[in-house]
Order: structure tokens, then C-alpha cells, then sequence
């Protein structure tokens, strides 16, 4: 009776939380990883390519992971309205200089997105000094995620899904609804990946550009709603075969309209220091030759699959907590229900 209530469950949840809820949308996500690939010098560029069908799917990775692995949740984000006025300013730029002054225990608490790039930089660069094609990959996949979530300026606030200013929902309507209706019509062709000479102080410049775009965010959606009402502002659409209500293809154009190619332009930030980031790697390794990796066989990266037992607790207004792991850990509600109204 147990295992029949919650297939029951999954399949409700499944038909109410549509694609369109995801944090900068699975869509999103994946769509920057694989365009990030072209930016990639030759030296580079064959290799990833052979692998891109694995970076693009893998780009959603640590969103998997977030509610099953413990430290993954703070990864993805730093909520800087919480240090006070001008906190990007002030914050010291170094982890060991922002313990000193906040806390580890307070930093973890509100995000630490810039650090963890920097991290991951340095461990890419050892993968490619190591020549593990795997660990390559998967760290590459990766990266790409953390540097998408640092230019969303969601993910620089408290308030990232509007709950404290009455305007629920517009996490997944910038980051998803946005991208999937216009996407096609943005210019992803960026240029070449250069070196990073200051990995750390580009991770926090990411940051700032997308935390200084906040305003617009919320302001913005604020306006039209009043000049829309609720009655224009949302729609219903078959989603699986269920009416599903989103917001209006007339009010996302408005919205998409008024914020004049913000989306695009984070995006395709995103992109270039994604491409920028792993082409540095590669120069800080020596740049090992990839072709030889290319041919050599291993084991692709296992996906990350979500471990037994219930999730792991996150903060009240940062997702749902029910225990989707039990009944599905790699069907159809893993992406649905995991980012229903998380970040």
C-alpha cells in the first residue's frame, strides 16, 4: 500500500511542476555547457566535442546532487543583501580573509558560489595535469553549472524566488519560462576563449554584473503585473498531457521586452567564462595533448544518483522536502519535483 502511494504521489507531483521550473532551466543549464564547447581553442576543441553529448546532459549534475549530498546546496549561490549595503564592496574576495571576518559557519549559510568556482578551477587543472579524461569531464561538466548560477542575479539574494516581496515564482519564469520561448533567437556565437589570468576575481565579477541586474529583476516583473493583472499574466498549457498554468507567452514577451536582452546577455556571460575557464585549466596544466586522451578507453563519469534515505533538510523557503528518492531515483519526476521552487 506504502509503494502504491507514493507512485501515486510521483506522478501527481510530476503533472503539477512542469519543465519550465528548474534553476536557470535544465534547458538553460545544458544549452551553455554545449555552446561553451565551440568557444574551445583546436588544441581543445576535438576532444570536447567527442564528448560533448556527456558535458551538455551532465551540466545538470550538481543540481541532482543538491538535495542528496551534503555542502552541495551552498555551492550554487551566495545571497550578498544579507551582509548589509554594499556588501559586494565590502567582502573580502579570499575565503581565508572572509572566515576571518563572517564565519565559515555564516558564509556556508548564505552561499558560496565565487569560492566554489575557484575551487574547481584548480581542480580541473590537476585533472588535466593527472591526463583523466574522466575526472576531466565530469569536472568540466560541473564548472560549467557553478559559473551558469553566479550570472544569474537570482542567485545573489535571500530573495531569489520574490517570496519576500509577493512575487512567487519568478526564479523559474526568469531562468526558465525566459529561455525556452526566446532562446532561439539568441546570438551564442561569442568569439574565442581567452586565458584568466585572476580565476578568483572573474568568479566575484560575475557575481557583482549579475547581483547590480537584481533591480530590473524583480522591479520589472513588479510593474507589469499591475498593468496585466493576474487574469493576462498567466496562461495554461498541456504539459504530459495536464493543463498546467504559466505564465502568458504576452506577458513573458512583455517582460523579455522590458529587461532588453538581460537574459541573452547572461547567457552568454555564462558561456564565455565557461570557455575562458576551461581553456585556463588547460594552459595551467601544460597543456597536455587531448587527442591522446581521446583515444585512450575508460570509464565515463558514473551519473550522480542520489543516495538512499530522505533529503537532506534546506532552508524553508528553498525547496520542497519530500522524499522523491524513494520512489524514483532516476525516472520521470528526479527534475520536475527537485526544483519545483528551488534555486
Amino acid at each position: 500500500m506504502k509503494k502504491h502511494f507514493l507512485f501515486v504521489s510521483a506522478f501527481l507531483l510530476c503533472s503539477f511542476f512542469p519543465d519550465n521550473a528548474h534553476a536557470w532551466g535544465f534547458y538553460a543549464h545544458q544549452r551553455i555547457n554545449r555552446y561553451a564547447v565551440f568557444l574551445l581553442p583546436p588544441e581543445m576543441v576535438g576532444f570536447y566535442k567527442k564528448h560533448i553529448q556527456f558535458i551538455t546532459e551532465k551540466a545538470v549534475n550538481p543540481d541532482k546532487r543538491r538535495y542528496a549530498v551534503v555542502g552541495e546546496a551552498e555551492r550554487h549561490y551566495i545571497d550578498l543583501d544579507v551582509y548589509g549595503d554594499s556588501a559586494f564592496y565590502k567582502m573580502p574576495r579570499r575565503w581565508e580573509d572572509a572566515v576571518a571576518r563572517y564565519t565559515e559557519d555564516t558564509l556556508r549559510a548564505y552561499g558560496i558560489v565565487p569560492w566554489q568556482i575557484n575551487r574547481m578551477k584548480y581542480q580541473l587543472t590537476d585533472a588535466f595535469k593527472r591526463r583523466d579524461a574522466a575526472e576531466i569531464l565530469r569536472l568540466s561538466a560541473d564548472l560549467g553549472h557553478y559559473i551558469g548560477d553566479a550570472n544569474v542575479p537570482l542567485h545573489t539574494t535571500e530573495n531569489y524566488n520574490g517570496h519576500k516581496t509577493g512575487q512567487n515564482g519568478i526564479h523559474g519564469f526568469w531562468e526558465s519560462r525566459l529561455p525556452e520561448l526566446f532562446a532561439d533567437g539568441y546570438d551564442f556565437f561569442i568569439g574565442r576563449a581567452a586565458y584568466e589570468p585572476r580565476p578568483l576575481m572573474r568568479a566575484w565579477q560575475a557575481v557583482g554584473e549579475a547581483h547590480f541586474a537584481l533591480d530590473s529583476v524583480l522591479g520589472f516583473e513588479r510593474e507589469l503585473t499591475l498593468r496585466f493583472g493576474d487574469d493576462r499574466k498567466y496562461s495554461y498549457e498541456t504539459r504530459g498531457g495536464i493543463n498546467t498554468r504559466v505564465y502568458s507567452k504576452d506577458f513573458s514577451a512583455a517582460y523579455h521586452d522590458m529587461l532588453a536582452g538581460q537574459v541573452e546577455r547572461r547567457m552568454r556571460a555564462s558561456i564565455k567564462m565557461i570557455a575562458d575557464f576551461w581553456f585556463t585549466c588547460w594552459v595551467d596544466a601544460g597543456q597536455p595533448d587531448l587527442n591522446e586522451l581521446g583515444r585512450q578507453s575508460y570509464l565515463e563519469p558514473s551519473e550522480a544518483e542520489a543516495p538512499e534515505g530522505d533529503p537532506l533538510p534546506v532552508r524553508p523557503h528553498e525547496g520542497m522536502t519530500f522524499g522523491w528518492r524513494k520512489f524514483n531515483p532516476k525516472g520521470c519526476c528526479t527534475e520536475e519535483i527537485m526544483w519545483a521552487d528551488a534555486r
